[in-house]
């Protein structure tokens, strides 16, 4: 293998969480190490990059002294502000995905407007300058509607569902619409929720993954069937439409894309994220090269592996917490005892209500035989209680 450095590759991740962790462990099998930019102690990828910088990443004199240590920086997430992050590219520094790209994806609406200007079917979308606005919005589009923050929303955090104009005020609160931009979507009555993973690399070669299933459990992913039980000509829609959409914002790295499939089967993306992401988890030990591995790939400018599944079905279910409490896993060993189930536990020192705190993916022969094995490990883990 011949590095486009001279040296093995120093990577610098900004945020430190799970997905941050994931991608320190596949950068560690091409002898890269890590340096994590994280706001708080404690953070799951601590244990393993050899340096770790504490503060706000959005300040730009802590993401150029991330940048100053290595090779080349990347995030685990789409938070960042944008010009911050430009800071860094204007300072010489290499940056995938670009601050252009994030720029373009983490504001919902601005991401809503490039993709459908691109002719990339979208749902309904309209910006709001008020409460009063989603009224007359919802006699165009019909109830229910869907208001979005469009910042800083994820796991069903900045987003409610609107049944009625009695909905209005209590979702306006909810999402302190006196204080952050909000827009609304009209409500996507899909038959199954699709995603895919796509990796793009520095030349512009793109690498996609099975389309999968998503089950979102109180608008939480909660469980991932690899691959989506639909014809191959839907799935090769899907994912002309997938990469379509991740050359059309520049992304560089691996993209999480998220797609509704309608009762007709048309396939209207929902949101994407720059960045690996939840839905690809089961490829870690599905796939012939993880979505993590393909992401260090794609920014270091090595060749891109190969996305075929190993298995004829993957199943992946989350571990969320159940309440407040220790981030140890009580249970994990009766779970250990699965024969077949993937654990993966993240080690955050603490958990609440609804907080990742590990998955659970299981190979099989069908998805049936993958989701029952996956189930039986996952269901003996609990976070928040004490040893």
């Amino acid at each position: 293998m011949k590095y486009k450095f001279a040296h093995f590759p120093r990577i610098g991740i900004i945020g430190g969480g799970q997905l941050a962790k994931m991608t320190a462990l596949a950068a560690m099998k091409y002898g890269c190490s890590v340096v994590v930019l994280e706001k708080l102690k404690k953070s799951p990828s601590e244990n393993l990059a050899i340096e770790t910088l504490y503060g706000d990443w959005d300040d730009p004199k802590n993401l150029l002294e991330l940048a100053k240590k290595v090779d080349v920086v990347t995030l685990e997430n789409e938070f960042v502000d944008a010009k911050s992050l430009r800071v860094v590219e204007e300072n010489g520094h290499i940056l995938y995905p670009g601050s252009t790209t994030i720029e373009l994806v983490q504001d919902k609406l601005t991401q809503k407007k490039v993709l459908g200007d691109a002719g990339i079917p979208v749902t309904p979308f309209a910006e709001i300058e008020s409460r009063d606005d989603i009224g007359l919005h919802a006699e165009k589009f019909g109830w229910p509607i869907i208001l979005k923050a469009r910042r800083n929303a994820y796991d069903g955090k900045g987003n409610v569902t609107l049944h009625s104009k009695n909905d209005i005020n209590s979702a306006w609160t909810k999402l302190n619409g006196d204080k952050q931009k909000l827009y609304v979507e009209s409500f996507c009555h899909f038959k199954s929720e699709l995603a895919t993973i796509v990796t793009r690399d520095i030349s512009g070669k793109v690498a996609t993954y099975p389309i999968v299933e998503s089950i979102q459990k109180n608008h939480i992913c909660h469980i991932v069937r690899a691959p989506a039980n639909i014809n191959n000509e839907l799935a090769a829609k899907a994912l002309k439409l997938a990469a379509k959409a991740v050359e059309t914002i520049n992304g560089i790295g691996t993209i999480g894309v998220e797609m509704f499939c309608t009762k007709d089967n048309e396939i209207i993306l929902n949101e994407m994220a720059p960045r690996v992401h939840n839905s690809g988890h089961y490829t870690i030990e599905a796939c012939e090269c993880s979505q993590f591995e393909n992401h260090v790939r794609a920014i270091l400018g090595l060749p891109l592996g190969s996305t075929r599944m190993i298995t004829p079905a993957a199943v992946m279910i989350n571990i969320l917490g159940e309440k407040e409490g220790s981030g140890y896993p009580v249970g994990i060993e009766k779970a250990l005892k699965v024969n077949g189930a993937h654990i993966h536990i993240y080690g955050k020192a603490t958990t609440n209500m609804n907080r990742k705190m590990g998955h659970v993916t299981a190979l099989g022969s069908s998805i049936d035989e993958a989701e029952s094995l996956a189930n039986a490990a996952a269901s003996l883990i609990h976070f928040g209680e004490q040893k």
